[in-house]
């Protein structure tokens, strides 16, 4: 007969001490709170936790190590219409639960209703067709492991899946391939530091599941924003084993990626959880305590307020919930040695009561948090409730992706009259940062991202193709700013094909030469293509993952505007350009000069020709205000930026003398490949091709 100690309760969890494991966890409404440890072949234990302080169920079991399985039954009301949904039959997740053996095998025993009648309690036991928890051991040998600590102004972020990364690369081996481990192949690593990538961001490797709907139509929830294990590695993504080796492998990747310099970003959902709405599956939180970890209708607690688009929200006013968002981050950062997090649908989180409030609870708990406060942290300003669109509005700590940098940069390559918000998004949006003390840096600038068309399907559709999601083509936005050129999707025809990558080539010079933080798109660099799908969510395929038919042209340009900002800090400057002189001591020109085509200054009414598609842009080195980390003064080359989204070829007037007096041209989106030309002078005519971008080097006398 299995002793049980009365143990302690905390910390939550399954938590091993080298002789035994002690569990722990939070339930305000339960009676009791049975642990269920499971054996190898599925046999069932039992074992009713013997204490309970402060809501927190615990108990103590010598002789249980890691490796062993174990869920909770929770005893305890149901009363839907009160907002309780305890059910003993169902095998619960533990919310700390470390690793997660095994997944969701649909069955109706998985829901607290029957399916025929929706008001019956179901009471068969959903063991059966439950993943179970692990206990593991938490002991890793970092070596010297440091976390890189790369500042924001020398960051270049590359947003990634782990398993569709890796899944078809060549060189890695076949049993690693869409693994952690395949993510710290050498092969891999390589070719970030070859783009000059200082930090990956991982699309979501929390424990997640796929819904029940997508599994009956035969496909499953890709990209992983449907979380049941805040602390868990995904299982599957392990090529060593589901009983703790992933979390060993998941360390193994954060320490691999550390000493090549690259910093790991965990894109992370405390949003919602996989239970989905009142009618969704017990896995775990609902079974527990479903008023405390989710929001429910004030006006009917048998409904959850959904801000999310996914059933849905995470109760981020109550105290233990917000517990379980801090320890969860805090443990990825301590134990994980994770370096950040994007915060998926961050203004769900926001959400106090209706309004969106950037002081709400949980921004107060990491603001003062010692730990994670320290990490990067970037939010997608948006969720899918009134009021949800925040771009701009988050506190001074955090970064954003910035959503309108996105539509802006697509709608001028496209032709579309957008040169004055083009403008401010190119200089780091001080339009939307500036004004409460954030510099460029709060803008995470991208063209593409996961969400939506690939680099080479923005230029390749004018509308989405998502057939293959079986949804009649209904789902994924229609708000795409794409350009297909000519021809919707593939095409022989040389021109078109030319032209597409020519605005593939500007699209990712204007990403890299902006100031703010870029973020690459996982495969955009090789051409990569989902055929005109726009969320491919649920396509676990080649649709989705990377071929590795590499377009050397392209990763060669990529690889070029990359070792351009990282070599020239006038483009990743700290501080807002100011538009005026910097002190007595300099020449007298501006830090930043707009110039139109004939080389004079843009004037507003030029900034208000709604068919201006043409500009230039002086960016003076001698006048960088911050200063290097020593307090010394930075100087950099002095660059001209020649922009032209016309149809047509424009020639731009190289400024007088007093811009310069020689230029070397250094990058013409005309090209595939950089070719040597002769150095231009001053007021000199300078022909831009149609779509096209170029950049000129001061040249400095000898």
């Amino acid at each position: 007969m299995q002793e049980v100690w009365p143990g302690t309760p905390y910390p939550l969890g399954a938590t091993w001490d080298g002789t035994g494991t002690n569990f722990a966890l939070f339930s305000e409404v339960a009676r009791r709170v049975e642990l269920c440890l499971f054996d190898e072949d599925g046999t069932e234990t039992r074992h009713a936790l013997p204490e309970v302080d402060g809501f927190v169920w615990h108990g103590y079991l010598p002789g249980v190590g890691p490796g062993q399985r174990y869920g909770y039954r929770v005893h305890g009301p149901y009363d839907p219409a009160q907002g309780d949904r305890c059910n003993p039959a169902k095998l619960l997740l533990d919310p700390y639960g470390k690793a997660v053996d095994g997944d969701v095998r649909w069955h109706e025993s998985l829901f607290s209703y029957r399916f025929a009648a929706p008001a019956e309690l179901n009471t068969e036991d959903s063991a059966p067709y439950m993943p179970k928890n692990v206990v593991i051991n938490p002991f890793f040998d970092w070596g010297d492991d440091r976390p890189p600590r790369t500042p924001y102004h020398e960051t270049v972020i590359y947003e990634a899946h782990v398993k569709g990364l890796t899944r078809l690369h060549p060189a890695i081996p076949e049993g690693q391939r869409g693994t952690y481990a395949g993510l710290a192949h050498p092969a891999m690593i390589d070719h970030l530091i070859e783009l000059g990538v200082t930090a990956i961001e991982l699309m979501p490797v929390h424990q997640f599941v796929s819904e029940h709907g997508l599994v009956a139509r035969g496909l499953t929830n890709y990209w992983g924003y449907n979380t049941i294990g805040f602390l868990a590695p995904h299982n599957t993504y392990s090529s060593a084993g589901q009983l703790g080796e992933q979390v060993l492998e998941f360390k193994a990747m954060v320490r691999a990626l550390h000493e090549a310099g690259i910093e790991v970003i965990l894109d992370v959902v405390y949003n919602h959880t996989a239970e989905g709405d009142h009618l969704g599956p017990t896995l775990s939180f609902r079974g527990i305590d479903n008023a405390a970890y989710y929001r429910l209708r004030d006006t009917d607690k048998r409904y959850n307020l959904d801000y999310t688009g996914c059933g849905n929200s995470l109760n981020a006013r109550h105290p233990h919930a917000l517990q379980l968002m801090m320890d969860s981050l805090r443990y990825w950062v301590t134990e994980m040695h994770v370096d950040g997090f994007r915060f998926d649908l961050a203004s769900a989180l926001a959400r106090e009561f209706h309004d969106v409030d950037r002081l709400s609870a949980f921004f107060d708990l990491v603001q003062q948090d010692p730990i994670v406060s320290q990490v990067k942290l970037i939010a997608e300003p948006w969720d899918v409730g009134e009021g949800g669109y925040q771009v701009g509005n988050f506190p001074p700590l955090w970064t954003e992706w910035n959503g309108k940098y996105r539509d802006s940069v697509r709608d001028f390559w496209r032709g579309e009259p957008a040169l004055q918000e083009f403008a401010s998004r190119l200089t780091g949006s001080s339009d939307l940062y500036a004004d409460d003390g954030r510099r460029p840096l709060a803008s995470i600038n991208f063209v593409t991202c996961h969400d939506g068309f690939t680099l080479h399907d923005l230029v390749s559709c004018d509308r989405k193709h998502n057939e293959a999601n079986g949804e009649n083509n209904r789902d994924g936005t229609d708000d795409n700013r794409s350009w297909n050129h000519g021809v919707e999707g593939e095409t022989d025809d040389p021109a078109i094909r030319s032209l597409r990558a020519r605005q593939q080539r500007n699209l990712i010079a204007t990403l890299f030469l902006s100031q703010g933080v870029p973020m690459l798109s996982h495969g955009d660099e090789l051409n990569r293509t989902q055929h005109g799908n726009n969320n491919a969510y649920c396509q676990d395929d080649e649709l989705a993952w990377v071929s590795w038919d590499t377009d050397e042209d392209l990763v060669d340009f990529v690889r070029t505007v990359s070792a351009l900002r990282r070599e020239h800090p006038v483009f990743r400057r700290r501080r807002f350009f100011q538009g005026r002189t910097h002190g007595g001591e300099l020449d007298g020109q501006r830090d930043i000069g707009w110039l139109t085509p004939s080389g004079t200054e843009m004037t507003e009414a030029d900034w208000n020709i709604g068919y201006a598609k043409a500009v230039a842009v002086y960016l003076n080195g001698d006048a960088i205000t911050e200063p290097d980390p020593r307090g010394q003064r930075v100087r950099d080359d002095t660059f001209l930026l020649l922009l032209n989204a016309h149809s047509d070829s424009i020639v731009f007037r190289v400024p007088d003398e007093r811009f310069g007096e020689r230029w070397d041209v250094v990058l013409d989106t005309a090209t595939a490949k950089p070719a040597e030309r002769e150095p231009v002078k001053a007021n000199d005519r300078l022909e831009v091709a149609d779509r096209a971008l170029v950049l000129l080097r001061r040249v400095v006398p000898a």
